[in-house]
């Protein structure tokens, strides 16, 4: 029986990402796939929002995606795009990209973490006890042996299952199907709202200019069609999108090839707790919604940088068990505000008189300025706000990341978490803060930091003399000018004095 500490089912980007945060924080973690390679076939996500290049920025990879992808005014809530460059952050837009390169970038750097991942076998059942956990895999009686284990295995999650915890919420109101086919006419490229639903026509291979997507003149065409079996648990067929094209646009385009077909709905569920025992989930195995709004692939790889650093510290003795019972704490309700959303923006586009009087009214408020950023620092990531308690503004943010002057010369505050270990930012020249008993987990930086200080949607704040920042970036202490609460929050979060 083999044996590590952490075994994630599932090598998605949620997965991915996980074991490469638990790696860098030097927790021995593997990866149970039931693909035999990374290779994705189907469109699912779609591109990455700002917070999520934030997080890769913090990690030292972001530039590995952005050299993949376009850069794009790509935030938006239904069909209202909503521009987001002048929020303040280095990563004022999205990324449209594909999934299948957003996990062969992952792959390639849990890769250089040398994080095993046991290739074409799925996790069957696992057996939880007073020490450990015992995974079986499918390969033939193969066992693996953990401390924990985290399911990232996706909606129809078996861990979840196997762990009896309940996936609540809304079945399907309405369903698309997805395909990939080749066409002996071409089809009108792009998105078409019609009185049976949205239909949209495009190609693997795109630019963005000016903020709209052209197609490749050539190749297959990724279709897709509205569903009019939204509780269907079939596979649909080749007929159904012919059918489909023919009542929309009278007649198919000669299509033909049928490369792959997929179906997705507007189900909207969540597990009603993400740790049971030694079993937590993560990304879709959590959390499942229709994909307008691009919301969900972001939020699976924020769950993963939010579990990482809690689990290690637990695994390493330095942090109680109860550090990892704010995973389910900060990250619930975040998901649960993402299911909420989501579902508005399903029934934005519905094709009604009535929904499109309502769209009208809802395009005129985001047109306005504070709507505006209201809405897109949601909808980008950049708002996520974690209940730590009453304070400055800054309190369970996002850090941002500011351009500093240390004694060894510039910093930018993301370098600093690129090992994933948590700083105390000391901005007002003061040399007395006393980390001592934290001083081999906690990286103590003295600063100047002579810019502004501003939150996306909230605006300027006045400026901390000191913040205490975790290892997923977001802020856990700041300091009024003295040290009162420091130590609590290290107790908190990084343990008891050693």
């Amino acid at each position: 029986m083999t044996e590590h500490a952490v075994v994630i089912s599932g090598a998605g980007p949620t997965g991915l990402m996980l074991a490469g945060e638990l790696a860098l924080a030097g927790i021995d973690v593997a990866i149970v796939e039931r693909r035999p390679d990374q290779q994705l076939f189907g469109t699912r996500a779609g591109g990455l929002s700002a917070r999520t290049l934030e997080v890769f920025d913090q990690r030292g990879i972001v530039d590995r995606f952005l050299a993949a992808g376009q850069i794009a005014q790509v935030t938006g809530f239904a069909v209202t795009r909503l521009d987001i460059s002048d929020f303040p952050t280095r990563h004022n837009y999205g990324l449209a990209l594909r999934q299948k390169h957003i996990e062969r970038i992952l792959a390639g750097w849990v890769d250089e973490l040398s994080v095993p991942i046991y290739r074409g076998r799925d996790v069957t059942s696992f057996v939880e006890d007073e020490t450990g956990i015992t995974v079986h895999l499918s390969d033939g009686g193969a066992t693996l042996r953990a401390r924990y284990l985290v399911g990232c295995d996706g909606g129809r999650s078996l861990v979840r299952k196997a762990a009896g915890i309940a996936f609540e919420g809304w079945d399907a109101t309405t369903g698309n199907i997805l395909a990939e086919v080749e066409m002996e006419e071409e089809p009108p490229l792009g998105v078409h709202r019609t009185a049976l639903g949205i239909y949209a026509f495009g190609r693997e291979d795109y630019e963005i200019r000016n903020g709209k997507v052209i197609f490749a003149s050539d190749g297959p065409v990724n279709v897709m069609v509205p569903d009019g079996n939204a509780g269907a648990t079939t596979e649909p067929t080749l007929d159904d999108l012919k059918q489909a094209l023919i009542a929309a646009f009278g007649k198919d385009y000669g299509i033909h090839g049928l490369k792959w077909i997929s179906r997705f709905t507007d189900m909207s569920r969540q597990a009603t707790a993400y740790r049971k025992g030694r079993v937590f989930l993560a990304g879709d195995a959590a959390h499942v919604h229709s994909p307008v709004g691009g919301q969900g692939l972001n939020t699976g790889v924020q769950d993963a940088v939010n579990l990482a650093w809690k689990l290690a510290q637990v695994i390493k003795g330095t942090s109680p068990d109860a550090l990892l019972d704010t995973y389910h704490a900060e990250r619930h309700p975040i998901a649960a505000r993402v299911l909420r959303t989501t579902m508005a923006q399903v029934a934005l586009l519905r094709t009604d008189d009535r929904t499109e009087a309502l769209r009208d009214i809802m395009m005129e408020l985001l047109g306005m300025d504070e709507p505006r950023k209201r809405i897109a620092a949601e909808m980008s990531g950049l708002a996520i706000h974690y209940d730590l308690g009453e304070g400055h503004p800054l309190l369970g943010r996002r850090m941002p990341d500011l351009d500093l002057t240390t004694s060894e010369g510039p910093a930018r505050v993301f370098t600093l978490l690129h090992n994933a270990r948590p700083v105390l930012l000391v901005l007002d020249g003061s040399g007395s803060f006393d980390i001592a008993p934290w001083s081999d987990d906690v990286a103590l930086v003295h600063a100047r930091y002579d810019g502004p200080w501003e939150l996306p949607a909230l605006g300027p704040v006045s400026a901390p003399s000191a913040v205490l920042i975790r290892p997923d970036g977001y802020v856990a202490w700041v300091s009024d000018g003295t040290q009162d609460g420091l130590e609590d929050a290290m107790k908190t979060w990084f343990g008891p004095p050693s």
